[in-house]
């Protein structure tokens, strides 16, 4: 299995800020990451 680019923290820092009100498409944006992805780490962890 290919290695992620982000860490755990990275990946909870993201979903938190997600958590917090800011939109997924924003948040998806800032990252750097699609929405596809965002959905898999959330239903991941």
């Amino acid at each position: 299995m290919k290695r992620s680019k982000f860490t755990d923290a990275q990946i909870a820092f993201v979903l938190r800020q997600a958590e917090e009100g800011t939109s997924v498409a924003e948040v998806c944006r800032k990252a750097g990451i699609a929405e596809a992805t965002f959905y898999n780490w959330r239903k991941k962890y």
